[in-house]
């Protein structure tokens, strides 16, 4: 793996596992993990990962990067084809789909690993996404919003 792949890797996890709001504390995170880079690295590496800078610090943008174009384009028709409502409930959101569509737009909206979301539980046509925290409902509902219609 090269130094590039190793580093970005880092960036993930580090943002991932961290409240991370600004490109000097992911500096100061990634010399901490044995990591040296310069600032026009970690903003490069920022745009190359499609992250986003949100209430709650630096996150993934709406989808995987190393999905492919064609599995991204599949699990947003799966979304838009079964998804009805959006509701937010405390830390969780709730997704109300067509009945039967529950567990095709839960796996859908996992592997499109909208930053926020920690994991999706789905009945028959109810989903509750549970959060990282109450701060991600509003921009976790958007995005999902912003998929679905």
């Amino acid at each position: 793996m090269d130094r590039k792949t190793k580093r970005q890797q880092t960036i993930i996890k580090l943002i991932e596992k961290n409240r991370i709001e600004t490109q000097e504390e992911l500096a100061e995170r990634l010399s901490e993990a044995g990591v040296s880079v310069t600032q026009a690295t970690i903003s490069r590496d920022i745009r190359e990962l499609g992250l986003e800078k949100s209430a709650s610090g630096y996150r993934r943008s709406g989808f995987r990067k190393d999905n492919s174009g064609a599995d991204t384009e599949k699990y947003i028709r799966v979304l838009k084809e079964g998804t009805q409502s959006v509701e937010s409930a405390a830390s969780f959101i709730v997704v109300k789909t067509v009945s039967g569509m529950a567990m095709a737009v839960a796996a859908a909206l996992d592997e499109l690993k909208l930053p926020g979301i920690v994991g999706c539980i789905a009945g028959d046509d109810t989903i509750f996404c549970a959060l990282r925290s109450a701060a991600d409902t509003g921009e976790v509902m958007r995005k999902i919003q912003e998929l679905y219609r």
